[in-house]
């Protein structure tokens, strides 16, 4: 991973509160809410309201190969990469760069 500048970051959760192969919804003020996920060690952060439908993936079931269902329709995301992989989601899902500092998930901002 790349250099990030630190004034970018913002931590989100620490990592032992996100349950490995689950998402954790993470409210921000001001901004819209996110989804963490934990692929055994790694951390995925992406948008947590559905391109398709007004749906929070971090309800939805995370899957080994990477992707997350919409609870509402079905469809599913990467959380790698945001691409939407299963219709009725066609449009791909923000994906945030991630960092493991001190034991929490941060994302950059940049």
């Amino acid at each position: 991973m790349g250099h990030i500048e630190q004034e970018n970051l913002v931590e989100l959760i620490a990592c032992d509160e996100v349950e490995e192969d689950f998402g954790a919804k993470v409210e921000r003020e001001g901004a819209p809410p996110l989804a963490v996920f934990r692929l055994g060690d790694e951390f995925f952060v992406i948008d947590d309201t559905c391109t398709h439908g007004d749906a929070s993936l971090s309800d939805g079931e995370l899957f080994s190969n990477g992707e997350v269902s919409c609870p509402f329709h079905g469809g599913t995301f990467d959380v790698r990469s945001g691409a939407a992989c299963k219709y009725p989601c066609v449009v791909p899902i923000k994906t945030y760069r991630t960092r493991i500092i001190n034991n929490s998930v941060w994302i950059d901002l940049s």
